[in-house]
């Protein structure tokens, strides 16, 4: 988690221009809901989800889902 955390704070929001941290997020899908630690905009909420957990971990969670 400390490598997500200095990466964050490595970005910022383009809106605010504010430094993102790392927050809980809720996702919703096939009436699932799940939470997990993203880095995030603190003023306007805008998420960053990267390229590896969107093409990787959230892909395999939909084929999961979608397959019960």
């Amino acid at each position: 988690m400390n490598n997500m955390s200095e990466e964050a704070s490595e970005w910022s929001c383009t809106g605010c221009g504010k430094p993102l941290e790392i927050i809980k997020v809720g996702f919703s899908y096939m009436k699932g809901n799940f939470e997990v630690l993203l880095p995030a905009c603190p003023a306007c909420g805008v998420v960053m989800i990267p390229e590896d957990m969107a093409t990787g971990k959230m892909a395999e969670a939909e084929r999961i889902l979608e397959d019960k």
